[in-house]
């Protein structure tokens, strides 16, 4: 698996936002990803990022219904990214 194919997007939701502040920030990773993996991603994408530890958690598909017809939402998997105190900032979530 390639680095850059881990992580498919940053999460921008108002707890996401809040966690900025303790250096936290929030990705949409591949299924099939795991914590070293997500660590390696982050710190080859952005430049002068160290991570400290990562979480991971599966986000279970959602029933959805579409008049008689019924299924079920894509499965995801999120990782909360903490960085060191020394590392830069992530820049795509800055609202400049």
């Amino acid at each position: 698996m390639n680095l850059l194919d881990v992580i498919k997007k940053p999460v921008i939701t108002e707890a996401s936002m809040l966690a900025i502040d303790e250096k936290k920030y929030t990705f949409l990773v591949d299924v099939k990803a795991n914590k070293t993996l997500v660590k390696q991603a982050v710190e080859a994408a952005f430049d002068g990022v160290k991570v400290e530890k990562v979480n991971i958690m599966n986000v279970k598909p959602k029933k959805k219904r579409v008049g008689k017809y019924a299924g079920y939402t894509k499965k995801k998997r999120k990782a909360i990214v903490t960085l060191t105190e020394d590392s830069k900032d992530i820049e795509i979530f800055s609202a400049e």
